[in-house]
């Protein structure tokens, strides 16, 4: 049975936990972005996509992932063990040495639900295109799903996939694009200006659709039930997911500056302060 939203919500709380203590425990990693896409990973993972028991890389009979902005992995891989792929006291480890949770995603220690290494920002849409085909030649009718930082997008890799995703008709594919405006440096108007990615992806012939309440699980539902009615029908899908960085933590939040930086002590238990739960079960 599938967990009602009040369960998904309390494992949203149990996630950004996670995220705040692998980050600061090592004072290294990516808190912003992590937060920002708790409720989307939460619910994708434990709702929206059809999973079988154990891994493979084939995949085959089953949805698969994708993760190109890599260096979201605090709250992928809190996701990945909250949803049974390998121990959550294994988020202990967490940029450690001979740790199979590197800072960015990596294939070569076989940790289970990670499918490409990603982190070299613009490569994981071309990799999902690959997958959504061999499963087109398998007669593998399950869906491929992606997620993008919206200032990865400047990376000029993503348009050659994304113009060859329509022109191939790869109908099998959901791009969630996290619009949360915000990169490293500043806002991603300042650092490079993409206008509207809407028109965009319509331009090059996506079926493109937006959930603006990004952080809200039900309208995250809603959506993505939107999106995969969608698939099927000659175009691939594009969902503009609007986040706000640092969700859930007031002083991370409306801010680029939580991109790439870890809490101190005083600041870790006052954002733990705001995600506490009675059925908490840290790691």
């Amino acid at each position: 049975m599938k967990p009602n939203t009040q369960q998904l919500n309390d494992l949203t709380i149990q996630v950004r936990r996670d995220i705040l203590r692998m980050v600061h425990a090592v004072n290294s990693g990516h808190p912003g972005g992590s937060l920002g896409c708790t409720e989307f990973l939460v619910t994708l993972y434990q709702n929206l996509m059809e999973r079988k028991e154990g891994f493979d890389m084939d995949g085959i009979g089953e949805d698969l992932f994708f993760l190109s902005n890599g260096h979201i992995s605090p709250v992928f891989y809190s996701v990945l063990a909250r949803s049974g792929y390998f121990p959550v006291s294994e988020l202990a480890t967490f940029r450690l040495i001979n740790s199979r949770l590197q800072g960015h995603p990596t294939t070569h220690d076989g940790l289970p639900g990670v499918r490409i290494a990603s982190g070299s920002l613009g490569q994981g849409l071309s990799v999902a295109i690959g997958a959504a085909q061999a499963k087109k030649l398998n007669g593998d009718n399950h869906i491929v799903y992606t997620l993008h930082g919206d200032g990865e997008l400047q990376e000029g890799q993503n348009w050659e996939a994304i113009m060859y995703a329509s022109a191939k008709k790869v109908d099998n594919l959901i791009a969630t694009i996290d619009l949360n405006g915000k990169q490293i440096d500043g806002t991603t108007d300042e650092v490079l200006c993409m206008g509207s990615i809407r028109a965009k992806f319509e331009a090059f012939d996506w079926d493109v659709l937006e959930i603006e309440k990004g952080n809200d699980i039900e309208a995250i539902l809603a959506g993505m039930t939107d999106a995969k009615s969608r698939t099927g029908k000659g175009k691939p899908v594009c969902v503009l997911l609007h986040t706000e960085m640092g969700n859930g933590v007031d002083f991370m939040m409306y801010s680029h500056a939580w991109h790439g930086k870890a809490p101190n002590d005083a600041q870790l238990e006052n954002a733990l302060g705001q995600n506490y739960s009675e059925d908490e079960t840290d790691y």
